[in-house]
């Protein structure tokens, strides 16, 4: 008989989109292991109105995570597919990660309804969003700290939901722009291709046109555009080595160290993103205390070997500079 896999997703779109890029991975390397996804609603799913910032740190954790984590201790699924920045950074010792995808395109986009912006192409950030009508929906503080940043007094408006959800939102009029990650868009085939770009050779649905923000106008979430593999500790997960990127392990795990470093969680205003390039490694962070709060940005460059301790220090300073 086939080894049958058991592997563990949300039900939305998004996710569903995800866990099959990597279920189409791992049949391709080994065709002879037979692959079932087991679907179910987490408590982030149940609680879609909720602003991020109005849930509790503690209930906050694992809010996208909590079901796939049950089932996985409990054996009824032997792996789950995550985005990995949703995945807390201080897990469960006994529920590891055991491997990252190759990152997708880690920024994020500014997306303007099409009926009303077609034919256009801005030149930055701040001319973007200076072409907006309406608020702009926003789920949660990295982005809302850093959109201010950019625009000083812009109308910005809390928004959940999948991503279909909030597209529908933003067509219907309820906002001027949303902001959303662009390897989510991506996988949903709802972007523009870039053409010679990450984003080229996507499927395009010519719904809605979009300005991408650069990593230094806006720093993505730690381990965005990745998807985690999560594990039971002891498993034999070898089947994984073809899904598994080094590289993208040891980006976003300085990322995490970063946001571990810091205390932070899904609700707080902080953000890395790391960039190997040969045997060195280029960090960068932002930090503020809260919402409302200065923000402060920094890089760190150093020994690839020693991007967790280059981490570690550049969170540290973000600190002491926030008066944290």
């Amino acid at each position: 008989m086939l080894r049958e896999i058991k592997i563990g997703s949300r039900d939305s779109a998004l996710a569903l989109a995800q866990t099959r890029l990597v279920v189409e991975l791992i049949a391709r390397a080994h065709p002879r292991l037979r692959v079932r996804v087991v679907t179910m609603k987490t408590r982030g799913d149940l609680m879609p109105d909720t602003p991020f910032e109005e849930i509790p740190e503690r209930e906050g954790k694992g809010l996208f995570t909590d079901a796939l984590e049950k089932a996985l201790r409990g054996g009824e699924i032997d792996l789950c597919v995550h985005s990995l920045k949703d995945l807390a950074v201080n897990l469960d010792e006994a529920l590891p990660i055991v491997g990252v995808a190759r990152r997708a395109d880690p920024r994020d986009m500014l997306v303007l309804p099409f009926h009303g912006v077609a034919g256009c192409f801005y030149a930055g950030a701040r001319e973007a969003l200076a072409a907006v009508r309406g608020p702009v929906g926003c789920g949660g503080p990295r982005r809302r700290v850093q959109l201010l940043s950019l625009a000083p007094g812009l109308d910005i408006a809390p928004i959940r939901g999948n991503v279909p959800t909030r597209l529908s939102k933003l067509e219907s009029g309820g906002y001027g722009a949303l902001v959303l990650a662009a390897a989510g868009l991506a996988r949903l085939g709802m972007v523009w291709g870039e053409p010679g770009g990450i984003l080229s050779g996507l499927p395009a649905v010519p719904a809605f046109l979009d300005y991408v923000f650069s990593v230094e106008e806006m720093v993505p979430a730690a381990g965005q555009g990745a998807l985690a593999l999560q594990g039971r500790r002891g498993e034999d997960y070898g089947f994984l080595d073809a899904v598994r990127d080094p590289v993208t392990e040891e980006e976003t795990s300085a990322e995490r160290v970063f946001i571990q470093t810091l205390g932070c969680g899904c609700g707080s205003p902080a953000a890395a993103y790391a960039r190997v390039s040969g045997n060195e490694v280029l960090i960068a962070g932002l930090y503020a205390l809260n919402a409302e709060a200065p923000l402060f940005r920094e890089e760190i460059a150093g020994g690839r070997k020693d991007a967790p301790r280059l981490a570690r220090e550049l969170a540290r300073s973000l600190a002491r500079k926030a008066g944290a």
